[in-house]
């Protein structure tokens, strides 16, 4: 296992966008854009649908990866980016909590989400990092 450092684990918190990357049935590559939060050194993303392709790419093969563009750049201008390869499994339940929990960061202190009553329990996805790569404080 990988393990974040601080400068990970802020970036990661800092509400930056995260790219999933899971793997179709073909071995394409299928990209979705989600909000990602942290949960000890695991990365954790809610869903409320659990017919998303993303969850069942990573029912039929666990390899992710996950890619952060953060807001500052090196000495040259290049904006600095965190890459996480790592496992990924789902776990059913609390998805409108961690939703809650992320649209703080996301969209904004004081926000109810998810923005509907009585949202489905959903699914967590975990991601246990096992390597860590990119542009950034977090490769040194």
């Amino acid at each position: 296992m990988a393990v974040l450092n601080d400068a990970a684990r802020r970036l990661v918190e800092s509400g930056a966008l995260a790219h999933l990357v899971t793997l179709d049935d073909d071995g394409s590559a299928q990209v979705a854009i989600v909000w990602v939060g942290l949960d000890g050194d695991e990365l954790v993303a809610a869903h409320l649908d659990g017919r998303q392709r993303k969850l069942r790419n990573i029912r039929n093969d666990p390899r992710v990866v996950v890619s952060f563009e953060a807001n500052t750049s090196n000495d040259i201008g290049m904006r600095h980016y965190l890459v996480v390869h790592g496992r990924a499994h789902i776990t059913e339940g609390g998805a409108p909590e961690l939703l809650h929990r992320l649209a703080q960061t996301y969209v904004g202190p004081g926000t109810d989400f998810p923005p509907m009553p009585d949202p489905p329990p959903g699914f967590i996805t975990h991601i246990t990092p096992t390597r860590v790569g990119g542009a950034g404080p977090w490769t040194e």
